[in-house]
């Protein structure tokens, strides 16, 4: 375990401040291995850090600690700073946030009900998930897709999850669109904009938006994930930037925790958009903001944004009441950082936090009982499966699937480059993977079914026709 402590910055006497100490160890006490990699975490008070440390190792090859100065990608961390850009171009007039995308991006679909801008920020633009249709397609996490490839796949869609402002419903591809806005309007790549506007003025060099995977990043962690014998390294071929992509420390961090309340970029103008809520056509606002999203710990507001990618997990939390930020970058994928930046929060703030809350009665039986309930299991013998045999094709997704009949493997689901995955039965005319999609068939015509629909999460109803068998 590698670990440093800004003592100076604490105010706390000696004693006190080792104690403080030693429980954020505890807390970081299951990844603090020098045979696994883990995590950075900082403390920051008044955007001032008081506490920084490193757990677990950076890179098993060399054996390299993980320390504050580490580099981590942060994944959808990121979309603070994007948002961020859009956010100044704003204030200076040249984006208008209510303006329909296809203003700055001609090639995007000419949708009946248009997203705006704004939408595409509080993830209300009903605009479909890209690494959803991805992974629907067949491709894999460490495939290696262009930032064209991106915009091609989200040009191709004709329909949207959901009329523009009606729902919440979180996508990756909203955050890509912004990144093209700032390009357009800025004249620059969101990595050169980023650069001059925020990280040159505020004092963080080594963060930037990484649109090159083959960059050499100096201290950078390497993304591992566990396996029954180890790790194995799981890292990402993806330039595209916007929806994640930053590279950081936890050093570098505070500076952009003091902006996000001084505005030292943007000023209070700008500060004061970043927090601000997106409101659905219902009239009901959301917790997500600009990047941000609000939330409570115990009593205390909070602002906050999570990351998840290949190998990475990441977080952040601030209690801009108490005047503290928390950070935790991690470079293993089974790790939960929200759940060590809530627990590292509650050694700083106990005092000033509600009491945690009590099991109710009876509550630990029920989940007792729950444990002991056997599942309810989908159906592997699906019946007449000529009627769903044959290949379906989509021009949104670009993509084939074949469902084949495999003896006593039942239906198997043959797509892009992934393993064939079993099919099983939810309802009539509905299968779906152990872990993947829904398929929602047609009605039968001369005893087959002639298209589907796929459900999958942050992709909705999209459509396949039969093109053989």
């Amino acid at each position: 375990m590698a670990a440093i402590l800004v003592g100076a910055l604490t105010g706390c006497a000696p004693g006190a401040d080792g104690e403080l100490q030693a429980q954020v160890d505890a807390v970081f006490a299951d990844y603090a291995s020098a045979d696994g990699p883990g995590c950075s975490m900082a403390v920051i008070r008044d955007g001032r850090p008081i506490h920084a440390a490193g757990y677990g190792t950076a890179n098993l090859d060399h054996g390299i600690p993980n320390g504050p100065e580490t580099i981590y990608r942060i994944a959808s961390v990121s979309k603070q700073f994007t948002a961020g850009a859009v956010a100044l171009l704003a204030l200076r007039g040249e984006v208008d946030l209510d303006a329909p995308v296809r203003r700055y991006i001609p090639e995007f679909p000419d949708y009946a009900d248009s997203p705006t801008v704004r939408h595409l920020i509080h993830h209300t633009s009903g605009v479909r998930d890209y690494l959803v249709l991805f992974t629907l397609a067949g491709n894999r996490s460490e495939d290696f897709i262009t930032n064209q490839d991106i915009l091609d796949a989200i040009h191709r869609q004709r329909e949207l999850n959901f009329p523009p402002g009606s729902e919440y419903l979180y996508s990756n591809s909203g955050y890509v669109l912004l990144a093209e806005i700032v390009a357009k309007v800025s004249g620059q790549s969101l990595r050169e904009f980023a650069r001059a506007e925020f990280f040159d003025p505020l004092g963080m060099p080594r963060t930037h938006f990484h649109d090159d995977h083959n960059e050499v990043v100096a201290d950078r962690a390497t993304g591992y994930s566990p396996t029954d014998d180890g790790f194995r390294i799981n890292m990402t071929t993806l330039d595209v930037v916007g929806d994640g992509g930053i590279y950081t420390s936890v050093e570098e961090w505070p500076a952009w925790d003091r902006n996000l309340t001084e505005g030292t970029v943007g000023g209070p103008e700008w500060v004061a958009l970043m927090h601000e809520r997106g409101v659905l056509t219902s009239g009901d606002t959301i917790p997500y903001a600009f990047g941000l999203s609000h939330g409570e710990h115990r009593g205390l507001a909070t602002v906050r944004h999570s990351g998840s990618w290949v190998g990475y997990r990441t977080g952040m939390s601030r209690y801009p009441d108490a005047g503290y930020s928390f950070v935790a970058l991690c470079n293993r994928s089974r790790i939960d950082p929200m759940a060590l930046i809530a627990s590292t929060a509650e050694i700083y703030l106990e005092d000033a936090m509600d009491p945690p809350e009590d099991v109710a009665e009876g509550e630990e039986e029920m989940q007792a009982a729950d444990e002991d309930a056997p599942e309810a299991l989908p159906d592997h013998d699906i019946p007449n499966r000529a009627r769903y045999a044959g290949s379906f094709y989509s021009p949104e997704l670009d993509a084939t699937y074949r469902i084949v009949e495999d003896g006593a493997a039942g239906l198997m689901l043959h797509v892009g480059r992934r393993d064939p995955v079993a099919l099983v039965a939810e309802s009539e005319r509905q299968l779906t993977t152990e872990d993947g999609p829904t398929l929602r068939f047609s009605e039968l015509v001369g005893g087959r079914h002639e298209a589907l629909i796929v459900d999958a999460g942050r992709v909705r109803n999209l459509r396949f026709a039969r093109t053989e068998g």
